[in-house]
């Protein structure tokens, strides 16, 4: 089985250019299963329902998020209605939408889990307890794809550990910035510290580099934009076994 995760998509630059090279990349890898990031796939930040149907629309089969998914007053009903919009599993239960969902292909499922670190991110339950109570439940598929949006890579990696040969895979993702260190652990369960983003080339994490040199050095607050010019889709390929769940082969992907 081939899943390709696709890093974070960032305003409607990334969402256009998601569209124009994705159904061509998933047919090149003949890819089964396709996990989107959308947390910053509306201009600005967070996401709308204009933004994930694009995602959609360009062959997502799951989108997940992160520390922005509630910055748009619209998302209560997306993550309500829209099926496959995940946001990270560790908020709390009054919190709208679900952090787990199952693609059904018929002939295999996919479980995709969205959690939020804790290090300098928000105050949410701790991501391996609510890791740990996910797996307990016996309908999950043995393919797990965990998207862990974090800030700091130890903690990320810590946590791939701690769910090595319990899931599938465990992809960072937040900082925008593809890291090289792609690998499958001693269990069987792939990593990788960031997948990256998808969006403008020449940008400081998609945005004009100009307005974030300013907010850097000025301290004073910026509207961000997003940033002109060639775009580049990020992400990971997996080949998972279905019956074990364990992660064969991962491949960087850096599309322009």
């Amino acid at each position: 089985m081939n899943i390709l995760f696709i890093g974070d998509v960032v305003g409607s630059a990334g969402c256009r250019h998601l569209a124009k090279v994705l159904p061509s990349v998933k047919k090149q890898y003949a890819v089964d299963v396709c996990i989107v990031n959308g947390e910053n796939s509306a201009d600005g930040n967070g996401i709308t329902c204009v933004s994930a149907q694009t995602l959609f629309n360009a062959g997502a089969d799951a989108i997940t998020t992160g520390n922005h998914v509630f910055r748009r007053p619209e998302v209560y009903e997306l993550i309500d209605q829209q099926t496959g919009v995940l946001r990270p599993a560790n908020y709390p239960d009054s919190a709208p939408g679900s952090g787990c969902f199952i693609v059904d292909k018929g002939r295999f499922r996919v479980a995709v889990i969205n959690l939020l670190g804790v290090v300098y991110m928000e105050p949410l339950a701790c991501p391996f307890e609510t890791l740990n109570g996910l797996l307990d439940d016996p309908d999950l598929p043995p393919c797990r794809i965990v998207d862990f949006h974090a800030e700091a890579t130890a903690e990320k990696k810590a946590l791939a550990f701690f769910a090595d040969g319990k899931v599938s895979a465990v992809l960072g993702t937040h900082t925008h910035v593809q890291t090289a260190d792609e690998q499958i652990l001693p269990n069987g369960t792939g990593f990788i510290s960031d997948v990256g983003m998808t969006g403008p080339v020449t940008s400081v994490l998609g945005i004009r580099p100009e307005l974030a040199v300013a907010k850097m050095r000025d301290k004073l607050p910026v509207r961000f934009v997003v940033a002109d010019g060639d775009c580049m889709m990020n992400g990971v390929l997996l080949t998972v076994d279905p019956k074990s769940g364990h992660t064969t082969a991962i491949e960087r992907l850096d599309i322009r």
